[in-house]
């Protein structure tokens, strides 16, 4: 099935650089210390963060002396794919896209700031349409920002593809993901430019995967701004008293 029309559009209308809309929101639940709220086309995801606390349970004798332990919990409700799931959360998959998020988030993370302490991060699917994971980072790292987590710098991320064979098309839909060919999703830190995950669904040819990593990297780079606005006018909104999740200029998280 060919993913782009005689007119060059995908599927969904959009173009091959185009990026789903994205809609999110800091600050919604007042329980956690932060929380955001990302819709990234239909796919709708909720990140909380407590902490930093005192380590619990099994924690204590995992957390570091000199660095926070940062916990990251990944789940989808059971009607977010439209058909009930058994287990929502806990089952292989969700450990794997755990372990996938924890490697993305604590790369941008400061965990030195936080010493003899633990984070969590709990992010809950609820509705999936493709890109589950690449939302999940981009409402978390609004969720650490929102509770004044002192980070390096923006960790998101992104999904690519390619269509009929060799044009790039980047944040993959559910139905592109289930009628294309492979897909590469690219976790980032857009300012300095590294790389904090890279996954392959297939192996990519040698002479396609530069380009597609390329494109995945620019809607990284696109997420970032979309992101950084968000922050902005909520702190023009709700103000900081310690000044935690201010922005400079150079969009580097204070």
């Amino acid at each position: 099935m060919d993913l782009l029309s005689d007119q060059g559009l995908r599927l969904d209308g959009r173009r091959p650089d185009e990026l789903r809309n994205i809609r999110c929101k800091m600050g919604v639940f007042n329980q956690a210390d932060g929380s955001a709220y990302l819709e990234q086309g239909n796919t709708k995801v909720l990140a909380t963060v407590y902490g930093p606390h005192q380590p619990r349970g099994q924690a204590r004798n995992r957390a570091p002396h000199d660095e926070a332990f940062v916990n990251c919990q990944y789940s989808m409700a059971v009607f977010s794919t439209g058909e009930r799931k058994n287990r929502p959360r806990g089952d292989r998959k969700s450990q794997e896209m755990s372990i996938h998020l924890r490697q993305a988030l604590v790369s941008a993370i400061r965990t030195e700031l936080y010493p003899r302490s633990q984070l969590d991060i709990f992010v809950e699917v609820l509705q999936a349409d493709g890109g589950n994971y690449c939302a999940c980072v981009n409402a978390a790292t609004l969720a650490l920002v929102d509770a004044g987590v002192g980070m390096r710098e923006y960790a998101v991320a992104c999904s690519a593809s390619l269509a009929n064979g060799e044009i790039p098309l980047v944040d993959i839909s559910h139905l592109e993901e289930s009628t294309g060919g492979p897909n590469l999703t690219v976790a980032s830190l857009p300012i300095s430019g590294q790389v904090a995950l890279m996954e392959m669904s297939q192996r990519f040819h040698s002479d396609h995967l530069p380009k597609v990593l390329e494109r995945a990297l620019e809607g990284c780079k696109d997420i970032h701004r979309i992101l950084d606005d968000t922050v902005r006018k909520h702190v023009e909104e709700t103000g900081r008293a310690s000044g935690w999740g201010q922005v400079d200029r150079a969009g580097i998280v204070l």
